[in-house]
């Protein structure tokens, strides 16, 4: 691999969102839109391997907060537990069936229930009414979408999304809904009129910045979100497989065998994401860095760290594979060695992002940095929490919110477990150990309200129109009574590893669900 990501110790966290450097905002009159957000599926609101819950992605949470959820659009996916296959919704239907463990001799009918649920989800989103996209003239608020790198937010477009989806193939072993990400985009990105179906995520943003109200603001966004550029690498962990990317990584038909864009493809990229948004009329833009996405538990270290102090475990796989049974010549896994290349690849990201930032300030533009890495990082349980001579001089534990403190036991990093239907570790990651619970996004909401206020966004109670006066905080109360992994686990969740890992190696479902996001 390049020089540009042979580092030798983590980046430091940027802690300060205007970078040092002080701007003048623009604040007349009042923008018609209060939040439009740009990302992935950590902004669409992705869980345990599906896109359904997207009345509480970290967009709709910080809306609810602002007051205005009712004018917030965002897409629905309300059929069989949504797009591509949501475990949650397995683990509930194997429970309903067999309680809470799945017997041996109970195993082989299990396998047919999965793969009976797996067909109707297919069926539903192929050929039944899922097929059916809604029509609206109105561009959504969260435009964010699954799967999605910096090359997807500037070239793809409802058009170009139509045209990669063909005829289904309802292949009795293989049952997956077929471009499910292309499926996906076309409830988010417009389709009417037609000549909107031409419009990318960044050309529908741009869109919305030019709707003002005659308020005398210039801009037609209040806080513009982009959070785009974790599917640059997280790849390397969902397919336990390091690529780095070549020629064709900026373009879309070519890019898909890549899992780790290299540093100076991912900023040639970047630049004209930056670009794009620069034009769009929103009077504060935050971007978001890249978390390290080997701390998501989807990659678990096994055999110890490789030395004291040491970030890194000599092999990272799939969570439900233990120590003793790791097998480095039969079990998928990538090194500790590949883990720091792609850490440090991260970190020259988020060096480019903060530059972009800190170049936009220099000019005048009200741009902000979120340090999602470094939050990430505060919270990673194994690399730092658990071990005190791997944390880096600059680490702190990140201080959960009072409402989940007091939950017992507090939410982690780890992979989710419980017993008779309470959890018993993790809580902050769902049962695709990539993206958040409902309290995880919780969290990621509370630190973009953060920001927003250091900008001086107003908040307002839910009739969007009383001021909210002094610290905003995010209701985790009312988060937790809608997150279900957290407050009502499925009763099966004892054996959940042991589940999922059996679902996975009959169906090969994460491997055929992740490679479906890009």
């Amino acid at each position: 691999m390049t020089d540009s990501v042979r580092r030798h110790e983590p980046r430091v966290p940027v802690t300060d969102p205007t970078v040092g450097v002080g701007v003048n905002a623009d604040r007349q009159g009042e923008p018609r839109h209060r939040l439009v957000a740009i990302g992935d599926s950590l902004t669409q609101g992705f869980q345990s391997l599906a896109i359904f819950n997207t009345g509480l992605s970290y967009p709709a949470i910080v809306a609810y907060e602002l007051g205005c959820l009712e004018q917030f659009r965002y897409p629905l996916y309300e059929g069989v537990g949504g797009l591509p296959f949501n475990i949650e919704l397995l683990l509930r239907d194997l429970e309903a069936h067999y309680g809470q463990t799945v017997d041996l001799w109970e195993i082989p009918f299990a396998l047919f229930r999965a793969r009976s649920l797996m067909d109707r989800v297919e069926d539903y989103w192929e050929r039944g009414p899922g097929l059916a996209v809604p029509s609206t003239t109105a561009v959504m608020h969260n435009l964010a979408v699954f799967g999605w790198d910096l090359r997807d937010a500037l070239s793809k477009s409802a058009d170009e999304c139509r045209q990669r989806i063909g005829e289904p193939e309802d292949d009795p072993v293989k049952q997956l809904v077929q471009n499910a990400g292309e499926r996906a985009a076309l409830r988010v990105l417009p389709t009417q009129p037609p000549e909107a179906g031409s419009l990318t995520q960044l050309d529908a943003a741009a869109r919305l910045g030019e709707e003002t109200d005659g308020t005398g603001s210039a801009h037609g966004i209040e806080t513009l979100v982009v959070f785009l550029g974790s599917n640059n690498a997280l790849q390397a962990v969902t397919k336990l497989e390091v690529v780095w990317s070549e020629e064709g990584y900026d373009d879309l038909s070519r890019k898909k065998p890549f899992t780790v864009w290299k540093p100076e493809h991912f900023e040639a990229e970047l630049r004209q994401v930056a670009a794009e948004v620069s034009r769009i009329k929103a009077r504060h833009v935050i971007w978001c860095t890249v978390p390290h996405v080997t701390i998501a538990p989807i990659a678990r270290g096994v055999k110890g760290k490789t030395a004291p102090g040491s970030r890194y475990f000599p092999y990272y796989t799939r969570p439900w594979i233990s120590d003793d049974d790791f097998d480095r010549d039969q079990d998928p896994h990538i090194t500790g060695a590949q883990a720091r290349q792609v850490d440090n690849a991260v970190d020259e990201y988020n060096d480019a992002i903060t530059t972009q930032v800190r170049d936009a300030r220099l000019a005048g533009k009200d741009w902000y940095l979120l340090e999602t890495c470094g939050l990430l990082d505060r919270l990673a349980s194994r690399r730092y929490a658990e071990d005190v001579s791997a944390r880096p001089a600059w680490w702190q534990p990140y201080e959960l919110p009072p409402a989940l403190r007091t939950l017992a036991p507090p939410p982690n990093s780890h992979f989710l477990t419980g017993e008779r239907g309470r959890r018993t570790d993790g809580g902050l990651f769902s049962l695709d150990g990539v993206h958040p619970t409902t309290v995880g996004y919780g969290i990621l909401a509370q630190e973009l309200i953060n920001v927003m206020r250091l900008a001086g966004v107003p908040f307002f109670r839910p009739d969007g129109h009383t001021p909210r006066e002094g610290e905003i905080r995010v209701d985790f109360d009312r988060l937790i009574r809608n997150d279900t992994l957290v407050d009502r686990p499925p009763g099966n969740l004892g054996s959940t590893l042991r589940v999922i890992g059996w679902a996975d190696e009959a169906t090969d479902l994460f491997q055929r669900v992740f490679s479906s996001f890009l």
